[in-house]
This record gives structure tokens, sequence and C-alpha cells, in this order.
């Protein structure tokens, strides 16, 4: 995959992203493996910024065509294929949270990130359950989210690039209640997906999960890893979630204090 990378003098070129290393078990799959981002944002307007969004944007209509056409009959001829699996959208919608969050820019991470959250709660009951590849994807965002609403990485403490004068440059009240709506509602969604009795993709289990680890019945649904499951549909945007919870008390008690509603 072309994507945008940052150079020694803060700047962008085109590079191969690395594929991350496959999860060895649903345990491990919530971890976030998101890259490093450049050390500054890009500036409002300049041609790296307008090459960046002009990317996210190409590649989210693409993954939006690609959905669409699952539902249409298949053309031989036409050069893009309806998505087989939550596997084959998950991955392409990661791999463009991985582009914005290597952008460093708040200003394109957060309204493009809140649009693949959104997307993921359009195609998650549109296929069989895929369950590593879906709490892979959902970790990143979780640690997206709630490191841009502390202004810092969640894991590692480290400043985020635009948040060095403070949390200005992160989430405005109505990006936070969109957040927190479409976190709530990817919860809900995730229960009723997993726990649907529907088969486990199993491209899915078999590229996240170590060979001893997969159930020697082929036919294998959710209620086979039942325990394991649990703890990750549990931690789904957790740390998201607490964060919101502590941001969204300060600003209430804040305009409370000052008479505002």
């Amino acid at each position: 995959m072309d994507e945008i990378t940052n150079d020694e003098s803060g700047g962008f070129i085109t590079a191969t992203l690395p594929s991350p290393a496959p999860s060895n078990s649903t345990r491990s799959s919530i971890t976030s493996n998101l890259p490093h981002p450049r050390s500054h944002p890009l500036r409002a307007g300049s041609a790296k910024e307008g090459t960046a969004r002009r990317y996210v944007e190409g590649r989210l209509l693409h993954i939006s065509r690609r959905y669409t056409k699952k539902f249409q009959p298949a053309d031989p001829a036409e050069e893009v294929h309806g998505y087989e699996c939550m596997n084959e959208a998950a991955k392409d919608l990661g791999e463009v949270v991985d582009v914005l969050w290597l952008s460093g820019t708040p200003s394109l991470q957060i309204p493009y990130l809140l649009n693949v959250a959104l997307s993921v709660t359009t195609y998650l009951p549109s296929f069989p359950p895929a369950p590593v590849a879906t709490f892979k994807l959902l970790g990143k965002l979780d640690h997206a989210f709630a490191s841009l609403l502390k202004g810092e990485d969640n894991l590692t403490g480290e400043i985020l690039p635009g948040f060095e004068r403070g949390k200005r440059a992160g989430m405005s009240g109505t990006d936070m209640v969109r957040c927190k709506s479409l976190v709530e509602a990817t919860r809900v969604l995730v229960v009723e997906v997993m726990s649907s009795g529907a088969e486990i993709d199993r491209d899915d289990e078999e590229s996240g999960m170590d060979t001893d680890m997969m159930s020697t019945d082929r036919e294998s649904t959710w209620d086979a890893d039942q325990d394991v499951y649990d703890m990750d549909v549990a931690r789904v945007y957790e740390a998201t979630i607490t964060q919101l919870g502590g941001v969204l008390e300060t600003r209430s008690g804040y305009d409370a204090g000052s008479g505002l509603s």
C-alpha cells in the first residue's frame, strides 16, 4: 500500500507501510499497533496536507464502493470487487487509520477517524463474526480516540503532534458527543454480532490464531471460545470511554459553574 510517512525534515514521502505482525490470539488482538506519528502536524492548506486529505478520502471512497458492491451481482469485468468478509474490510479500514495516525494532524485525524468508526457500525452486521480482525481494528480506534482526548499517547504518555500548547487542537464538544454515540452503538453492536451464533469467518480465525488454538471443529462458532471473546467484547473502546467520561464530566461541571447549558 502506498502510504504517507515522515522524513527527517518533517515532510511527507511516499513509502510502503510494513504490515503489523499478526496477532497470536484474540487476547492480544485488541493491542493497537499504531505507527509512530510524524513530529509536527501538516500545515493547514499546504500541498502536503491536501495530498494526505485526498489520499484518505480516496481510500474511504474505495472501501465504500467495495462494501456497496457486496450487495450487487458480481461482474468479472469490474476491477473493484465487493468485500466477501469483515476481515477484508477491517484490513482496509485499519490501513486508513494507520495513515491518519502517521499524519500527526488532529484536523485530519478527528473527522476521518470518526468516519471510520461509523463505517465499522455499518459493516459489522453485514458479515459473519470476525473477532480477530474486528478487535484489532477497534483496538486501533480506541487507542487513537483516547489519545486525542488526552492530547498525549494513551499508552506511552508522549505528547501528540499539535498538542504541544494544550488540548485546543483536540475534539470539540460536538466531536465528543458524536464519538460517545459511536462508541456506545459499537459496543452494543459487537455483542449482537459476536453472540449471534453465526459461524466465525474462517480466514479471520486462521490468520489470527496459532494452529494449536484453533478448534478442531472447523465449524466453530462464538460459543467455542466464549470466555476469550467475552474479555475482548468488554474491552471494546474501554480507554475511550474512560477518557470521554472524565472530559465530559469536567466540561459539564464547567458549564454548570458558568451558568451555561
